[in-house]
């Protein structure tokens, strides 16, 4: 009785075991791949499965999910002969569970490497001014290049990311310095591109001065010339206003006897500042006859024409 319920203990156990070793529940974003008496025998999805006691054997375990991988920091040498230290990280994904475990003993170990040597050659092309600023193109090479290479692998690379450049102590002296030199020479650039446009906005502000001097100028030159003008034509209006009244007047009754007076008193006044005005006078012998004088007087102011 007692042996009887052992051997039952053991079977129970047994049964246990194998069950343990058959029933599998793969998690989610899991993959894992079957052998079958050493041969590939299937990938199992997310679930829960049973194999084939002793016979089917779970040989490779892959996450599905995206992985990322620290690349070592390594020496890159530029194209002009200066050494810079580059790390990175490396972003991929399982595609194909059957190809990452029989395409290649250690896909992550040989895409890391992969990425080092890619890494190398792309720095490589490029001088150290530049690698700065080329980190998006760098990155998008050895991406190109990965992916190329571990298709056969049944892995997709996804992207690379440079953490660091880091150029030796001197370089980054002679850097320093060669960004304080062209700051101070934008500053100076600055400076005289200002003192430049001062000058000029000076010159052209003395320009429009003078401009509008001589335009005051011609101005008052025109309003001057234009008044001079006005004052000459008004004089010769009321000279010959007074002219034309004088000759009507002389055609009035009494006009001549007038004119004849006022000939002689003006004759008079000329002779007596004549004689004012100097010691010795020499006269003509007739000038003392004022009637010979008023006669010839009057002769041209009625015949003009004559």
């Amino acid at each position: 009785m007692e042996g009887g319920l052992i051997v039952v203990l053991l079977l129970a156990l047994l049964v246990i075991f194998i069950l343990a070793k058959t029933a599998i529940v793969v998690p989610q974003q899991s993959a894992f791949v079957v052998e079958r008496l050493g041969r590939y025998a299937g990938t199992l999805d997310a679930g829960f499965h049973v194999l084939v006691p002793f016979v089917d054997v779970i040989r490779y375990r892959h996450s599905l999910k995206e992985s990322a991988i620290d690349i070592p920091a390594q020496v890159c040498i530029t194209r002009d002969n200066v050494q810079v230290g580059v790390d990175g990280v490396l972003y991929l994904k399982v595609l194909n569970p059957e190809r990452a475990s029989y395409g290649i003993s250690d896909y992550l170990f040989a895409i890391s490497q992969l990425a080092q040597t890619t890494l190398r050659s792309e720095v490589g092309k490029i001088d150290l001014d530049r690698t700065f600023e080329e980190r998006t193109n760098i990155n998008t090479a050895v991406v190109a290049e990965l992916d190329k290479a571990t298709e056969p692998w049944g892995v997709k690379v996804l992207r690379y990311e440079i953490k660091n450049i880091t150029p030796p102590s001197d370089v980054l002296a002679a850097m320093e310095k060669q960004m304080r030199a062209e700051r101070e020479k934008r500053a100076v650039i600055l400076t005289s591109e200002g003192q430049r446009d001062a000058a000029i906005n000076n010159a052209e502000g003395a320009k429009q001065e003078t401009i509008k001097a001589s335009e005051a100028r011609k101005t008052q030159q025109i309003n001057e010339a234009e008044g001079q003008a006005a004052a000459i034509l008004a004089v010769a209006t009321a000279t010959a206003e007074g002219i034309r009244q004088v000759a009507e007047a002389t055609q009035a009754a009494g006009g001549a006897e007038a004119v004849q007076l006022r000939v002689a008193e003006q004759y008079i006044g000329e002779m007596g500042r004549i004689v004012n005005s100097a010691n010795t006078v020499i006269l003509p012998a007739n000038l003392t006859d004022v009637a010979s004088v008023l006669t010839t007087a009057m002769q041209v102011i009625q015949n003009p024409k004559r």
